[in-house]
């Protein structure tokens, strides 16, 4: 009678201390980014992890100055977002898709009678432009999204779980 027992005992609670094993070394993973910061002004995106900068990137963003108001603006926006999305298909090589417009931004939008946008992402760059590598940041290029060479966002597409929190400052 002891080795069924002991068998229902191993098949119910050791699957169920491994998930909580697994799950809590995933929950710690080093280095995993848990909030990035892109500076508009210094043409920077940082990462970090538990308060700490882990990365630090130079970018390409959307032409002039102020945030994102309206569709059509080419202009990166400003204020709080998260990664909602991860596409490692992207025409951009890998891109992580913004929460933008947040409520804020639609309102703003909503007030003047135009749409506030959106598909603003931190990407890399195109096939046929690849070869540009960080000589594409010589110029804002982008129509509104945040971009890198495409080691940088291969790292950053790594690091970064759906979820995380982006902020943009102007």
């Amino acid at each position: 009678m002891q080795k069924p027992l002991t068998r229902t005992f191993h098949s119910a609670f050791l699957p169920s201390l491994l998930l909580v094993f697994t799950t809590a070394v995933h929950a710690q993973t080093p280095g995993q980014t848990d909030r990035i910061v892109i500076a508009k002004s210094a043409h920077t995106l940082t990462l970090y992890s538990q308060g700490r900068i882990t990365h630090t990137y130079k970018v390409a963003l959307g032409p002039g100055t102020g945030p994102k108001q309206f569709q059509g603006d080419h202009k990166t926006p400003e204020g709080l977002y998260a990664v909602d999305a991860r596409n490692a298909h992207s025409q951009y090589h890998l891109a992580l898709h913004l929460s933008y417009p947040n409520p804020a931004d639609r309102a703003h939008a909503a007030a003047a009678h135009r749409a506030p946008g959106g598909d603003v992402e931190i990407h890399g760059l195109p096939a046929a432009y690849a070869f540009l590598g960080s000589l594409h940041r010589l110029h804002d290029w982008t129509d509104g999204c945040i971009a890198l060479t495409n080691p940088e966002i291969e790292e950053i597409f790594r690091l970064t779980p759906t979820n995380t929190p982006v902020e943009i400052t102007p």
